[in-house]
């Protein structure tokens, strides 16, 4: 059985794409790490599938020099990427483990765009002395920022024991039954197996702090995102006309302002949107977001909370330990039994599990039995199957940034629908959309799955190449 912690659903990094940036990022990172008792003079990477034919849009290119150069995503000040790239380039050296060694992006990172490997995401570093091949490693990037390295299956997690081991949503229903928990106290005792209740505090809050920053720098930022399609950010010029013109230089006038606004249905829903927006722009600019559970979804998972946090009747921290606990372990089933890799299947493997995720932590922070909560998420992914990813230029800009929005009002439909309804008269269950997403991506041509190739990015040109 995998046993997935929360916290590695909910992972704070740099956008655009946790599959092509924050993956290929990681893997960067282990190759380098393979190589501390080795010499060597160069190093090539080279990229196939997925990574290969949108791997300049999403990134991927910067990540892997960035992991090469020991580079932290998660600490990495974003401000700065540009001038690490921007000096490997006009230097022709990459400084890898406080050593320079030559290197060419131009030559040394390999797109092959017309062959593919086993898995969409490949990517295999090549590390050379005086010309001669003296490593090689492969990695698969299989969403979620999660990678695998080629003939390695044993992981950390292999030997902890959880109290309350979990592959399907009944296995949760069962555990709930029996012990009279919530899902949400379910998974917190098996969050203790993986850490120290002190580390899940304290990661909670990060998490929830730099989704906080991410909506904030959103909507106080304007401009055109990077990437050459010229899509002009919205969000902050929404949050000013939902403010009524006025700006404030903190994150707590802010936050205060929001909360005295007007609680009717239209307000409302502009300000999800908003929120939703604001952290895909963000994503879309190289800046700091959380993967809930990919990058290119990440907008949906705050845009509930906030909405929560703003509207309904929060309570304070506790509810923040509920929310994520509940929505993160259902990132973890969808990751267990289907998965949440666009370009394996499609946008119904992010947008969808972020919606169901959002779904389900907001139902049970509204009062929800447990089997209402699985009732929500399986109503938000229900209307999300087939849906494909189809990324104008290969960037996650169109139509990724408004699916977020939508991802976002769909799992507060399915949460209002649970919360009115009785499980036990839903002709669908959980576990079955799970397996019907996980059909259907497997049916899915691979022009509709994050290539580019199909789908929106088709039908729209545009001037320049998505690699």
């Amino acid at each position: 059985m995998e046993k997935i912690s929360i916290f590695d659903i909910y992972k704070i990094g740099v956008g655009p794409s946790s599959s092509h940036t924050l993956g290929p990022w990681k893997a960067a990172l282990n190759f380098v790490t393979s190589l501390r008792e080795i010499k060597y003079d160069r190093i090539t990477i080279q990229l196939f599938g997925s990574l290969s034919k949108t791997g300049k849009g999403h990134g991927t290119d910067i990540a892997v020099q960035l992991g090469l150069e020991g580079h932290n995503p998660k600490t990495i000040p974003t401000e700065e990427i540009g001038f690490y790239i921007q000096k490997i380039q006009s230097t022709k050296q990459i400084t890898v483990e406080n050593t320079s060694i030559n290197f060419d992006p131009q030559r040394d990172i390999i797109f092959h765009q017309h062959e593919d490997l086993a898995h969409p995401n490949t990517l295999t570093f090549h590390a050379y002395l005086s010309d001669k091949q003296i490593a090689e490693s492969t990695y698969y990037s299989i969403g979620g920022g999660f990678i695998q390295k080629k003939g390695e299956t044993k992981t950390e997690s292999d030997d902890i024991e959880l109290p309350y081991p979990i592959q399907t949503g009944a296995d949760l229903v069962k555990y709930t039954a029996e012990t009279g928990l919530p899902i949400s106290e379910i998974v917190s005792l098996n969050e203790q197996a993986f850490r120290l209740k002190k580390v899940i505090t304290q990661e909670i809050a990060d998490i929830y702090n730099t989704m906080v920053e991410c909506v904030f720098k959103g909507c106080n930022t304007e401009g055109i995102l990077p990437g050459g399609l010229n899509v002009k950010r919205r969000a902050k010029a929404l949050s000013k006309t939902l403010l009524n013109g006025r700006v404030f230089e903190t994150e707590k006038e802010w936050i205060e302002a929001i909360k005295q606004q007007p609680r009717d249905f239209n307000s409302i829903n502009k300000w999800i949107s908003c929120f939703a927006l604001a952290v895909n722009e963000e994503n879309a600019a190289l800046s700091r977001v959380v993967t809930s559970p990919t990058n290119g979804a990440a907008g949906v998972i705050p845009a509930v909370m906030l909405y929560y946090y703003f509207f309904c009747d929060y309570k304070g921290k506790e509810d923040l330990r509920k929310f994520f606990f509940t929505s993160g372990e259902i990132g973890c089933l969808f990751k267990k039994g289907a998965t949440i890799s666009a370009a394996v299947g499609g946008c119904q493997a992010e947008i969808g599990v972020s919606s169901a995720m959002a779904a389900a932590g907001l139902t049970e922070l509204l009062g929800g039995s447990p089997g209402q909560v699985l009732m929500a998420a399986e109503i938000a992914m229900e209307h999300h199957l087939g849906l494909t990813c189809d990324p104008i230029g290969g960037l996650v800009q169109i139509p990724c940034i408004e699916r977020n929005t939508m991802g976002a009002m769909k799992a507060i439909t399915a949460s209002n629908l649970a919360l009115t309804s009785n499980p036990e008269d839903a002709i669908v269950n959980f576990d079955q959309v799970v397996k019907t997403m996980w059909d259907t991506a497997q049916d899915m041509n691979t022009k509709y799955k994050e290539t580019a190739e199909g789908g929106l990015a088709f039908n729209v040109p545009v001037a320049f190449p998505a690699c």
